[in-house]
């Protein structure tokens, strides 16, 4: 694989584990130096470190919690500090809450409520503390989902929701970095082979009526997506911006 991405330096949020992790890969096989945030799984961090490590670049893995907005400023700061400058975020961390309809009594409100803050709020200030630093000619890569275009199963109005609202907060930034040759994209994933997956699917995966929606049926495989995220990092799609991108088997079409 051409190492087209060699001297840059990426941040990927919520990157200890599957499609982050994947993602910190997948740009490291492309040369880049890269930085992960996790909150709490530190081990896991450090072997996606020692991972990345063994590709030949230049590695860290840093605690830092999207739920506190406060956070997103240091943990930019430290990525400058460590590599000297940032030229991608990819805007990884989000949880799901899924499974209750918004009229069940025992709807739990209160991780909803979180789920906006990580999904949305962590995100928006992740974003913010990036743009000033992040280089000209950079990258903003946020992971969304078909969920924000196509809400296949009830109980996910709140998850769809704050995915809907990455697409328009990304087209906006799209319009206010394009000056300084920033291109800012949203890939949306379908299912993928994840501990969120597993814990809104249920070990067995997606059921039957979910895979007869996808064209091609099957889950997306972490590979697939990481692929594109490092195609979007790269100098090939310096004229591709404000898009917004399904790896989901066709399941919108």
């Amino acid at each position: 694989m051409s190492e087209d991405l060699k001297g840059k330096v990426a941040l990927v949020t919520g990157g200890s584990r599957g499609l982050g992790a994947a993602i910190a890969e997948a740009l490291a096989d492309r040369g880049a130096d890269v930085a992960i945030s996790y909150v709490a799984s530190a081990d896991k961090a450090e072997a996606v470190v020692a991972k990345l490590k063994a590709k030949g670049v230049d590695a860290i893995a840093l605690q830092s919690d999207q739920a506190d907005m406060a956070a997103a400023k240091p943990l930019v700061d430290k990525v400058v500090r460590h590599f000297g400058r940032l030229n991608i975020l990819v805007n990884n961390a989000a949880i799901a809450v899924q499974g209750k309809t918004v009229d069940d009594p025992d709807l739990d409100t209160v991780n909803l409520d979180r789920q906006w803050q990580i999904n949305v709020m962590g995100t928006v200030a992740a974003t913010r503390a990036a743009a000033p630093v992040l280089s000209d000619g950079g990258r903003i890569i946020f992971i969304g989902s078909g969920f924000s275009t196509n809400v296949a199963v009830p109980g996910a109005a709140d998850y769809a929701g704050t995915k809907a609202a990455l697409v328009g907060y990304a087209r906006g930034i799209a319009r206010d970095l394009g000056g300084r040759d920033i291109t800012v994209n949203v890939v949306q994933p379908g299912v993928m082979p994840t501990d969120m997956s597993v814990a809104v699917l249920g070990k067995d995966g997606p059921p039957e009526a979910l895979l007869n929606l996808h064209a091609i049926r099957r889950i997306a495989t972490l590979e697939e997506v990481s692929a594109l995220v490092g195609h979007l990092a790269g100098p090939d799609a310096g004229y591709m911006t404000g898009s917004v991108i399904d790896v989901a088997g066709g399941i919108n079409i």
